[in-house]
């Protein structure tokens, strides 16, 4: 299963349960919630850690979805963006980027 077809799966359950598909800002704050819940679950090492973590995938999805984001092409070019870019660590052992232009 690729992005994109996650996105679409995602969509159309909220649609076909009558789930939010209009206001963004409450979709934030749901998806905020189902991160917590796998910080949550990571933390007490709990058993549905992953189960969490495919909940934001699947919220994160929707938010794109509804924003008109094609997810799988956003992230694409943002993996992409990454490998081009040089990160040094520093004196002080933080590691910093050092190509500001990209």
């Amino acid at each position: 299963m690729d992005v994109r077809d996650i996105q679409r799966q995602a969509w159309d359950n909220k649609v076909a349960k009558g789930f939010n598909v209009s206001d963004i800002a409450l979709e934030f704050g749901l998806l905020t919630a189902e991160v917590s819940e796998a910080f949550t679950a990571w933390r007490k090492r709990l058993p549905d850690f992953g189960e969490e973590l495919a909940d934001v995938l699947i919220y994160l999805a929707g938010l794109a979805q509804m924003s008109g984001i094609d997810l799988s092409a956003e992230v694409e070019h943002k993996l992409a963006k990454n490998e081009e870019r040089r990160y040094e660590t520093g004196r002080d052992g933080v590691l910093r980027r050092v190509d500001e232009s990209l």
